[in-house]
């Protein structure tokens, strides 16, 4: 039913192909444009989207051991290093 299609990639001019197993793929989750990039552009833009997470630091409630963590801690509520929030979560 579908056939390898050839396409051109909109970012680097490089042809890629458009397989017919992805054809089917877009067709059954009922996307109706054909892809625009190729397999290494829409991965570099994929990872370019994604900016580098501010870290702050901050001393575990638990054991006092200095971590960092992805948000600004909040004075007066407790804040734990990864190993000792596994431990409370139960993993």
């Amino acid at each position: 039913m579908y056939e390898d299609k050839t396409l051109k990639c909109k970012d680097c001019g490089n042809d890629f192909v458009f397989t017919a197993g992805e054809q089917e793929f877009y067709a059954e989750k009922g996307f109706q444009n054909e892809p625009q990039r190729c397999k290494a552009c829409r991965d570099a833009r994929k990872n370019g989207a994604k900016g580098a997470r501010e870290m702050f630091s901050a001393v575990c409630a638990d054991c006092g051991k200095e971590c960092k963590v992805p948000f600004n801690p909040t004075e007066g509520k407790a804040v734990y290093c990864s190993e000792c929030f596994a431990l409370r979560r139960g993993n």
